[in-house]
């Protein structure tokens, strides 16, 4: 065996070994991974890594998905590779907490009656076709023995491809469902008769709005009033709807809530509609009432003027303020559109409409170390008016009297994150002295009442110490139990704030129809969905509040895109030309073709014929341009195909021939020095 042999054989042995050892080290270390798509398509969200490697309970994934009835449909296909490769991503970041099996049910199986079982339906792909499962169960994982019945799982029926953004949000949030099956507690804290109550105006019982319905469904409500001093550790979720002139005992216990850990969706509001009433004579009186969070805004970096109402021209709804009143545009009651709302976070991106009637406007306070980001925002086509003007108005055509748009858009909802500090940075506020006060006030005048029985006022001034021992020994109970203030956030929160209380009524977004007793909603806005959103993402936590859209994985043809353009401009107005002479050329012949009398022509004049040459050849330009309008697409495709087709084998080529060269060379050189 010669030497040169010798060299290249033991130059495949290491090539070989090193090829076995990359592919060793690879299997061994699955979590590795380079991503090195723009948007970072496969990179799971810190917050994902952090909830699904710290589940207290194992969690199975099963992907039900019929691969083999998709042959045919590769859209399908492709998709379903995208998400089990997710999946397959959230799995390896788990540590061991979650496993994935994936199952085919065939017609007629235990597999297909197992996604039955799990709630999960079949659903044609195209007309006549076989109907496919496409959905994910997340359940917990029982130890070895234990019964069934006492699975708990969560179900997504279906994995729709306008989910795709979201995907990896709604995994994560199905997974924290089934490892986490408590109701999430929400506390609710409002004035307004969300819950129903009485009208003294109509002298009826008013329903509770349908919202209320639909959140009490999902989670556990608790009435807070705005008398209390505390909100239970064991409250999730603040729902403040409408807070006026709370007492600085609850605000601090706001405050103390959103420090340890705790969320908040709050509903403010400049100009209340639901709070107007109708008297007795049928005028109507406005409530005149606004609300706020003093102290609380400023320590989250927000800004919000209680007396400014919103006024925007380009997204006025038509409203009639009357029975029989002609609708015409409303300056203060507005549809906000899908192009104002947030498409990139889960609470907004799949809406189309949200009504809202003489919201405010927040924005980020200057210097604020809080993340704001906004929501839903007006058109530039907007202003804002006094509160007052809003709520005295009767004719909305006069409002326009009063609109200068600044050109700004304007904040109406917005999400508030990051590490936050205390609005009391002294700590627990002091007890208000005005119970003291009246106390003493009253026992004078019981001591004056009682002076002519002496047996009586022995007995009071017993009761009274015995009562203030009670008093004193609660005291020193009370300050035992004081939980120790907590001065700044220890984890980023999460808060969602709304400058509109109005959207969560039924005017605003749905009718209720009343069907054998049950109440059957038409919503016409998409309110009340945003609403059970926002609670379904404050639910998971600060973690899951902070998972984003991913990147879309089908990318435009911006190449191809602007050659379109660039071909209708040039040649829209050639085949607008020649669509014009056609039409004037087809309405000569019919003229020509017809007598006075309006019958046809027994002979055919020699007009006719030219014109009908001119016609046809109009036709064929007309064919032409329209031909023109793709033939850019066309060719760059080819040259495309060409491109991929021969371009990358010759430069492999060459850069084979290259290294053959340089080897040859080299080899040539070595062989003179040696002679």
């Amino acid at each position: 065996m010669t030497t040169g042999r010798l060299v290249s054989l033991v130059g495949l042995v290491l090539i070989a070994t090193a090829l076995l050892f990359a592919v060793a080290v690879i299997s061994l270390l699955p979590g590795w991974r380079l991503d090195l798509t723009e948007d970072r398509l496969f990179t799971l969200a810190p917050a994902t890594r952090d909830i699904v490697s710290n589940l207290e309970t194992p969690v199975e994934l099963t992907f039900f998905y019929s691969d083999s009835a998709t042959e045919d449909v590769p859209q399908i296909r492709t998709y379903a590779t995208r998400v089990q490769e997710l999946l397959g991503e959230i799995v390896i970041a788990s540590n061991d907490r979650l496993s994935l099996t994936m199952i085919d049910p065939e017609p007629f199986s235990e597999d297909e009656d197992l996604a039955n079982r799990f709630g999960i339906q079949p659903v044609p792909v195209t007309q006549g076709g076989e109907a496919i499962y496409f959905g994910l169960v997340a359940a917990q994982q029982l130890p070895e023995g234990a019964p069934e019945t006492l699975r708990i799982s969560e179900t997504m029926p279906l994995i729709r491809p306008d989910q795709e953004p979201f995907l990896e949000y709604e995994f994560v949030k199905l997974i924290s469902q089934a490892a986490n099956p408590e109701r999430t507690v929400v506390a609710l804290l409002t004035e307004l008769d969300v819950d129903g109550g009485f009208d003294p105006g109509t002298q009826q019982m008013l329903q509770p709005w349908f919202v209320m319905d639909v959140i009490r469904q999902l989670y556990e409500v608790r009435r807070i009033s705005e008398f209390d001093e505390s909100i239970d550790e064991d409250v999730d979720i603040v729902m403040l709807v409408h807070p006026r002139d709370l007492s600085d005992q609850m605000l601090y216990a706001i405050d103390q809530h959103i420090m340890r850990g705790g969320e908040a969706i709050v509903f403010l509001d400049p100009n209340a509609d639901s709070l107007v009433t109708r008297s007795p004579q049928g005028v109507l009186v406005p409530a005149g009432m606004s609300s706020d969070l003093p102290g609380l805004l400023e320590a989250w970096g927000v800004e919000y003027d209680s007396s400014k109402v919103l006024a925007d021209s380009n997204l006025a709804l038509r409203v009639s303020m009357g029975q029989g009143s002609r609708p015409e545009p409303h300056l203060g009651m507005l549809g906000i559109q899908r192009a104002n709302l947030d498409g990139d976070d889960i609470i907004t991106s799949r809406l189309e409409t949200i009504n809202v009637s003489s919201a405010g406007v927040i924005s980020r306070a200057e210097g604020a170390e809080t993340l704001f980001e906004p929501l839903m925002q007006s058109s530039a086509n907007s202003m804002l008016m006094g509160a007052a003007l809003i709520q005295d108005i009767t004719e909305p055509s006069l409002l326009f009297d009063e609109f200068e748009p600044t050109a700004e858009s304007y904040t109406l909802a917005a999400r508030i994150s990051g590490v936050v500090n205390s609005a009391f940075p002294d700590g627990h506020p002091e007890e208000e002295e005005e119970e003291t006060a009246v106390v003493d006030e009253e026992d004078a005048e019981s001591d004056a009442e009682t002076t002519a029985d002496d047996e009586v006022e022995a007995d009071a001034e017993s009761v009274a110490a015995q009562d203030e021992g009670a008093d004193a020994e609660e005291a020193e109970t009370s300050e035992e139990e004081i939980v120790p203030h907590i001065a700044q956030s220890a984890e980023p929160v999460s808060i969602l704030l709304f400058a509109d209380t109005d959207l969560m009524s039924d005017r605003m977004w749905v009718q209720v129809a009343q069907f054998l007793g049950q109440r059957i909603p038409q919503p016409f806005a998409n309110n009340g969905d945003m609403i059970i959103n926002a609670l379904d993402n404050l639910a998971g936590g600060a973690n899951l509040a902070s998972i984003r859209s991913r990147g879309a994985y089908s990318r435009s043809f911006d190449r191809v895109i602007e050659i379109q353009r660039r071909a209708d401009d040039r040649l829209r107005e050639e085949e607008a030309e020649l669509l014009a002479r056609l039409a004037d050329t087809e309405a000569e012949v019919a003229r020509l073709s017809q007598n006075e009398e309006g019958g046809p022509l027994e002979q055919i004049a020699p007009e006719i014929d030219r014109f009908n040459q001119e016609m046809i050849d109009t036709r064929r330009r007309l064919r032409d341009v329209q031909f023109q309008l793709t033939e850019d697409i066309e060719r760059l495709g080819a040259n495309l195909q060409w491109l991929n087709t021969l371009l990358v084998p010759v430069l492999l080529s060459a850069f084979a021939l290259g290294a053959h060269l340089l080897r040859t060379r080299r080899r040539r050189i070595r062989y003179w020095d040696t002679h």
